[in-house]
């Protein structure tokens, strides 16, 4: 691995994987064959590890009473030794479709061809016999035919749905394949080649398309890859099949854990292929993560023992452009209608949190600090909305502006606009005199006029406006809505126990900053806000993210201490949700950022924001957020309620995150440095 560029995908743990249909010649196996073979070499020029086919692809699938032709199989087999000879220069390990005779029957096959060789041959488990198919005429079920060999190609090749195909060397993976109607069945070979080890699942097909039947197919192929914690890989027969009865619209695909990664146009008249780059190491990671799957494993072993057949596989050298799509904002997706759906997910998910938890206390009023930023603003939001939901006056809903000696006219301007815009019960309180007179009792310089505004400076005035909080809480029974989210606590930018950090109940803990800001625009562009209100809220979203506490004609920028949340949100998610290496974080982000022109970015993405990042920015980056990360678990580990709002996850140590306070970053950082150029 360590001779593979930082660029390839291949040195991060991705394999390339390929689907095609050719434009099949009926019933001409060399024409077809020769057909594939151009696809063979194209995915092996663009770097391809494995690449399928149709199924039946050699003959064509509909072709009927010919498949029993001798002719026509015997020139099945001179094609796959042509195809054998001709992949002795290829890269790829490629799968074709093919009738073959066995002991005086015959089996619809798939065909796995690598390096010179056939290196396996699986059959048809299931055979579908009903409505429009007829494949019992013809084939024997493969179901239960194990252990045996075949002579093919001047060779004796593993034959039976007992083969696996494992790549060995620096890039190992395994491969498991079935063909069409296996993954409709109950129990698809699929599942007991997946929890046999194979990460990439294929599926030659040849499946006619009818009204709707290709969602139905879609659907299959996600909720196979994501039941077996796999990549699924799909080809379906296309241009040049029989229009007898029937019509076929090559529909290939690539899912992985549930998602879909490439797809390529249905109806075309030529050949068409699909390429994606599989991360087999998530893969891995989300099997051991998933107990239940290696539980499944040992429960439901299989009848017969897998026979590995290992194959060489050399991925090529240099740089190679990742082929899948990263979203720069994992927790906001770029998608319109996804992201409106996971705003909608995440507000109500909030609201129903904080709801549950006022029923619980038999209390009715909340007390919050509202700053004119960001997090205090949903807060206040979620809360106005759990008043109404609770059929209770928002005016039960006590908000409080607190202002210090770094409080710009701006946001407190903005927080008293935003409680009156919400209706709830709104004060001043100015934290200033209390302030002075603690700095004073501490004997800091700035209670004798000198201007250090060290970490003592900025905490005494962050504790005092959770204290007066609390004691509002207590005086007027209510419970203190907390505003901090999950970027701060993950950067530990919060003040422990007598600051941001503590509440009785936080709706905000599982949001992380990049999200809110589409949570808040959300509801800006909802009914539940008026025209004025909408504005008030993009005036907070346009507003510098600031703690404001230290005085100064310069802003304090937060994102000049911690980062870019941009950047920080993208570490958290695949830190924390897949256990990726840094280096393999910082490549996705590379991947992701290094182009600001390259992809889409999420609706109401400010212009100032669509920036790039370049390898050194998001090294520096990462390697912060790993020291503020380990160093910071502490305040996690004493963290209030709060619900989970996103599969990326969620701090809290009773849930999504469990880690010691005193683990060092050591380990981590190593890696970065080791495994980055530069």
């Amino acid at each position: 691995m360590a001779d593979l560029s930082f660029f390839s995908p291949y040195r991060h743990g991705f394999v390339r994987v390929a689907t095609a249909t050719p434009k099949v010649k009926l019933a001409d196996p060399a024409a077809n064959a020769q057909s594939a073979l151009a696809l063979v070499r194209e995915a092996d020029a663009a770097g391809a590890a494995v690449i399928v086919f149709p199924e039946l692809g050699l003959t064509g699938y509909a072709i009927d009473d010919l498949l029993q032709q001798d002719a026509l199989l015997d020139a099945v087999e001179t094609a796959i030794t042509t195809l054998a000879e001709a992949s002795n220069d290829l890269a790829p390990l490629f799968v074709v479709g093919a009738p073959l005779r066995d002991n005086g029957r015959l089996y619809n096959t798939a065909v796995a061809i690598q390096g010179g060789r056939v290196r396996g041959v699986i059959p048809k488990s299931f055979l579908p016999n009903y409505r429009e198919f007829y494949e019992r005429r013809w084939f024997t079920p493969g179901a239960g035919v194990t252990g045996r060999t075949l002579n093919l190609a001047g060779q004796a090749v593993p034959f039976g749905t007992d083969v696996l195909l494992r790549a060995v060397g620096d890039v190992a993976f395994t491969v498991g394949i079935e063909i069409c109607e296996d993954v409709w069945t109950p129990t698809p070979p699929s599942t007991a080649q997946a929890m046999a080890g194979a990460e990439i699942l294929l599926n030659l097909s040849a499946s006619n398309i009818t009204i709707g039947k290709s969602e139905t197919r879609r659907l299959l192929c996600a909720s196979q890859s994501a039941r077996a914690i796999a990549a699924y890989v799909y080809s379906a027969a296309g241009a040049g099949e029989s229009s007898t009865d029937l019509a076929w619209d090559g529909h290939i695909d690539i899912h992985e854990l549930g998602n879909l990664l490439a797809q390529s146009p249905r109806f075309s008249t030529e050949a068409v292929m699909a390429m994606a780059d599989v991360d087999v190491g998530r893969i891995r990671q989300e099997r051991m993560r998933v107990v239940s799957f290696g539980d499944a494993a040992t429960l439901s072993p299989p009848l017969t023992p897998f026979r590995i057949v290992p194959f060489d596989f050399t991925p090529p050298a240099g740089d190679l452009a990742l082929k899948r799509t990263v979203e720069r904002f994992p927790f906001t997706p770029s998608d319109p209608a996804k992201l409106a759906e996971n705003c909608y997910e995440a507000y109500n998910i909030q609201v129903q949190g904080l709801a549950r938890r006022v029923e619980a206390s038999g209390l009715s009023r909340l007390v919050i600090g509202v700053s004119g930023g960001l997090d205090s603003t949903q807060a206040l939001i979620v809360a106005a909305k759990v008043m109404d939901q609770l059929k209770l006056p928002r005016t039960n809903i006590l908000a409080y502006t607190l202002p210090g000696f770094a409080t710009s006219d701006r946001t407190k301007s903005n927080a008293w606009a935003l409680m009156n815009a919400m209706g709830v019960t709104a004060a001043e309180i100015d934290i200033r005199p209390a302030a002075q007179q603690l700095l004073k009792d501490l004997d800091h310089p700035f209670s004798r006029g000198e201007p250090v505004y060290d970490v003592t400076f900025e905490n005494v005035q962050a504790g005092l406006r959770t204290d007066y909080l609390f004691r509002l809480a207590n005086q007027n029974g209510g419970l203190v809505v907390g505003t901090g989210d999950l970027s701060e606590l993950a950067l530990g930018w919060c003040t422990y126990g007598v600051g941001d950090q503590m509440s009785h109940y936080n709706p905000n803990s599982g949001v992380p900053k990049t999200l809110i800001q589409h949570l808040i625009r959300f509801v800006a562009a909802s009914d539940d806000v008026d025209e004025a209100t909408g504005d008030l809220l993009e005036d907070i979203l346009a507003t510098e993210i600031s703690p404001e506490l230290v005085p100064g004609e310069v802003t304090q920028a937060t994102e000049s201490f911690v980062g870019p949340y941009a950047l920080q949100d993208f570490n958290l998610y695949y830190m924390t949700r897949y256990g990726m290496a840094p280096s393999k974080i910082a490549f996705l982000a590379w991947s992701a950022w290094h182009d600001a022109a390259a992809g889409a970015w999420p609706v109401g993405t400010p212009d100032a924001a669509r920036r790039a990042h370049d390898l050194a920015e998001i090294k520096h980056w990462l390697a912060l957020f790993l020291k503020r990360f380990f160093a910071n678990q502490f305040k996690r580990s004493a963290m209030p309620n709060g619900p989970k709002i996103s599969s990326g996850g969620a701090l809290s140590p009773r849930g999504d995150w469990r880690m010691p306070s005193d683990a060092t970053a050591d380990a981590w950082l190593a890696e970065l440095r080791g495994g980055m150029p530069g």
